[in-house]
């Protein structure tokens, strides 16, 4: 006899509160895996754009008849806005008991949904640490994206479950490390996309023609190496105590580029810490190094 099917979770009506580049994404995901998107608010024409192309013949309603109409609830607004709409969305009654409210905030845990809890709302948070587009491409990128999600312990089997359909990878944070996680994914996601604009505009101005292949397979490396191997990977003339390498790479941007230096010596002096820290750097390098660098906040 074949063996019965694996139990699936209950399919849910979804609706989604803010049609920014994640909720649709999210909620199309999500119907891949058998929900039905039933809702979706959004005020801007760019959001109107998104919600018709990844939840097409979904309507566009105000948030309370989203909550009316769903049963699990993206909220998927700006952080800054996050406790502001959860507070009128449960003031207004718009909250039904039982229902999953969802927000994708990586700053927050649950704590936020607080008022909607009292109101009998069931309260998750599941963050996708990856950078959305607003396209159908972050559908498939959410193939083993990380989220991270923090819930009640009697929800936990739920929200893994959810992540799990829409493809990712549950990591769980507690309330309280959240605003570090997100601060530490920050630092690195939305840092990085500064720095290599910058050198792309650094590149052009030196003459390259297509900075971006040029950058490509050098900074895939460093990415990769950096993941596998931390601080070992550390490279270039920081590293290796070069002070008149960069002595000229300040000069340079001083002079072509002079609203990038700060973040050059701020870099390079972290980079030159953690050589130092780790042995890369030698010391009797290190102090000419840390001389220059001191010259250069001065220049």
């Amino acid at each position: 006899m074949n063996a019965p099917p694996e139990p699936r979770p209950a399919r849910l009506t979804v609706g989604v509160v803010g049609a920014g580049r994640v909720g649709p994404a999210l909620a199309a995901s999500l119907q891949l895996a058998g929900h039905r998107p039933v809702a979706v608010s959004g005020v801007s024409d760019a959001s109107v754009r998104r919600a018709a192309a990844l939840l097409p013949d979904v309507p566009l309603v105000p948030p309370a008849q989203v909550l009316e109409r769903a049963e699990l609830v993206l909220l998927t607004v700006p952080d800054d806005a996050l406790p502001g709409l959860v507070e009128g969305l449960a003031e207004t009654g718009a909250v039904r008991p039982g229902q999953l409210l969802v927000h994708t905030s990586g700053r927050y845990g649950t704590k936020v949904l607080d008022p909607a809890r009292r109101a009998g709302a069931l309260p998750l948070a599941l963050h996708p640490a990856m950078t959305f587009t607003g396209t159908a491409v972050d559908v498939q990128r959410l193939a083993g994206c990380s989220f991270g999600v923090t819930a009640p312990d009697e929800l936990r089997l739920a929200a893994e479950a959810l992540v799990i359909e829409m493809g990712g990878e549950p990591e769980w944070i507690e309330e309280e490390a959240r605003p570090l996680y997100h601060a530490a994914l920050a630092l690195g996601a939305n840092h990085l996309v500064t720095l290599v604009a910058q050198s792309m505009e650094l590149l052009r101005t030196a003459g390259v023609a297509a900075p971006d292949r040029m950058l490509g397979p050098l900074l895939g490396a460093a990415l990769d190496n950096a993941l596998r191997s931390g601080d070992a990977a550390l490279t270039g003339p920081v590293a290796r105590g070069d002070a008149g390498t960069v002595a000229a790479h300040i000069a340079e941007l001083r002079k072509h580029a002079p609203g990038t230096v700060a973040g050059y010596l701020a870099m390079a002096r972290t980079t030159a810490d953690r050589a130092l820290a780790h042995g890369l750097l030698k010391p009797e390098l290190a102090e000419d190094l840390l001389g220059v660098l001191a010259e250069g906040d001065q220049g």
